[in-house]
């Protein structure tokens, strides 16, 4: 059975959760609401599509996902219904399905509105519209194209890649944009060496698991979606090396790698 999913830029304790749940509990009562992702940093729509695009198609297909980061609209924004893959999306034309898909959608819809509807009244009626069978062109005008974004992405040499830290979880590990294909296509059968944040800090194996190393050691390894983490066995590598989104992450041939200890 489909669900409809939140994902937001709210605190768990914030009451714009309670308006949005409350509305959408009056207007499709059996709808099953699911908190997909909270408390992402306020208008961090790169975190947010990040997180979207990597759990939607956990959930059935026919789910609709309100997506309510930096979701007020602004001048030339519009308020989007967007198809993909036998998925729903709601939110603002502010770049983001662009960052979530990247591919084209299936069906692009534009809701119209009077201007002093607040968004949340918008979205949580969209989503009912569609959980209870109306299709999105009856919502609003199609329309051909979405607000693009271009995704940050690794810098590639035929002996070195310089990525970014993308995402932090629970845990203080630190996922990178460098992807698994990516890796073995420049340094499979290669000595290599992995430094984040400085050349003090780096391995030169990739791990399989976390307790491949002792404790307190950092490591890397490529998680379930095939993007390259750091981590420390034991311990927050986030805290304890000052790593945040945006923090450089780089692999070098071993021969090219000069010892230093300023931040690259």
């Amino acid at each position: 059975m489909a669900v409809i999913t939140l994902t937001t830029e709210w605190r768990p304790d914030d009451i714009y959760n309670g308006i949005i749940k409350g509305k959408l509990c009056n207007m499709c009562p059996q709808a099953a609401i699911v908190d997909n992702a909270c408390n992402i940093p306020p208008f961090n729509i790169s975190q947010a599509s990040f997180i979207i695009r990597n759990t939607y198609l956990n959930y059935p297909k026919g789910s609709i996902h309100i997506i309510c980061v930096h979701s007020e609209a602004h001048k030339g924004e519009h308020c989007l219904i967007v198809k993909a893959r036998d998925h729903f999306f709601i939110g603002t034309d502010n770049g983001i399905f662009n960052l979530i898909l990247n591919s084209e959608p299936d069906e692009i819809v534009r809701v119209e509105d009077d201007g002093t509807t607040d968004e949340l009244e918008i979205f949580a009626k969209v989503a009912s519209e569609l959980f209870n069978g109306k299709k999105p062109s009856q919502l609003g005008t199609k329309i051909n194209a979405v607000t693009e974004r271009l995704p940050l992405r690794a810098t590639i040499d035929r002996e070195v890649i310089i990525g970014s830290i993308i995402f932090i979880d629970s845990y203080g590990n630190a996922i990178s944009n460098i992807t698994k294909e990516i890796f073995y296509r420049i340094f499979e059968n290669r000595e290599f060496r992995i430094s984040v944040q400085s050349n003090k800090n780096y391995t030169g194996t990739i791990s399989r698991t976390y307790s491949d190393v002792p404790v307190g050691e950092l490591l890397a390894k490529f998680n379930q979606l095939d993007l390259l983490e750091v981590s420390i066995n034991g311990a927050n590598i986030s805290e304890l090396l000052s790593i945040e989104v945006g923090s450089s992450i780089r692999i070098d041939l071993i021969s090219k790698t000069a010892p230093s200890d300023k931040l690259f």
